[in-house]
């Protein structure tokens, strides 16, 4: 097949608190298709909230619930993934201790666990799950992931843990970079960073200084600290996970996409990694985005060919029938 008769490839991220990745790239393949292109979709996601729903959708995979702990001790509906004919599962540690989950008026980043993460994990091992990739972000938890070890603890459940992390951020950077979105004041930001303190040093493990141990408030680096789990950057995980490469090499151009282009997208996020893998291959790459917050240098930095502002699913159409000129 010759260049110019290749299919695009759809590559997305979800638009946070708006549209999931399958509805972005369902919207913007449609307007490629009006357009006269063939299109390819393959929703992405950097290891945090909307990572379970985008590896069920390509490898497929049963969707399970269990009743477990939410951020403050109140029972909550919880979905899990089971994959790899059930001997491996994807558990998004958003659905049991999500900051979601909490109203604003009851953000307690002190008090916040991560216990219903360990009862999901948990969940999942008692399904038949010998391994269980753990998401982590969007966390309302600073807990250096105590809640979570205590109930796979209790259950007696060590599983093979593989921690997708969607920041690179460390242990002792956690309550400073994250606390004061779960409701930390100055105060408990200084209580967060003594109890993450206390904790490290109890470990078996110090998980301080170790790049990415800080995601979700300690939870990746609890894990890694107490049952050995293996910390990954989220976003090359995901993709390699997806295929994403020998689909980037059969299509004519990549369209990728978020809820906000900023200079977050150059730091682990899945936009970057797809701009980077992309430019590296010598395929051209477009992103389509709710809002535009990168300067233009930054832009030509991971070698965007265009950026499109469009947050809703009738202007990602629109934005996708444009694209198909190309």
């Amino acid at each position: 097949m010759s260049a110019p008769d290749l299919p695009v490839l759809v590559a997305p991220d979800g638009f946070k608190g708006t549209l999931p990745a399958a509805r972005v790239s369902r919207a913007l393949a449609a307007g490629l298709e009006d357009g006269g292109r063939a299109a390819v979709e393959l929703p992405v996601a950097d290891g945090g909230e909307g990572t379970m729903d985008v590896l069920l959708g390509t490898l497929g995979g049963e969707r399970r619930t269990a009743v477990v702990s939410d951020p403050l001790g109140r029972p909550v509906e919880a979905d899990y993934a089971l994959i790899d004919g059930g001997e491996a599962a994807v558990v998004e540690m958003a659905r049991a201790s999500g900051l979601t989950l909490v109203g604003e008026d009851e953000r307690d980043a002190f008090a916040a666990s991560t216990r219903g993460t360990g009862e999901l994990i948990a969940a999942a091992v008692g399904a038949g799950a010998s391994m269980v990739l753990v998401a982590v972000g969007g966390s309302a938890t600073t807990d250096g992931g105590a809640g979570a070890v205590a109930a796979l603890t209790e259950a007696g459940f060590r599983p093979e843990l593989v921690v997708a992390c969607d920041v690179r951020t460390r242990w002792e950077d956690a309550p400073r970079v994250f606390g004061p979105q779960k409701g930390a004041d100055a105060e408990t930001v200084r209580r967060l960073e003594r109890r993450l303190s206390s904790l490290a040093r109890a470990a078996p493990r110090d998980p301080r200084g170790v790049p990415m141990t800080g995601a979700a408030g300690g939870l990746a680096g609890g894990l890694w600290a107490h049952l050995g789990a293996r910390l990954v950057p989220g976003a090359p995980h995901v993709l390699d996970a997806l295929g994403f490469d020998a689909a980037m090499r059969a299509s004519r151009f990549v369209v990728t996409g978020e809820g906000r282009l900023d200079e977050g997208t150059l730091a682990g996020k899945v936009v970057g990694e797809v701009a980077t893998r992309c430019r590296q291959t010598g395929v051209a790459c477009h992103a389509v985005v709710g809002q535009d917050a990168l300067d233009g240098f930054l832009e030509r930095l991971i070698d965007l060919s265009t950026v499109t502002e469009a947050g809703t699913e009738r202007r990602l159409r629109t934005a996708g029938r444009r694209l198909a000129d190309l």
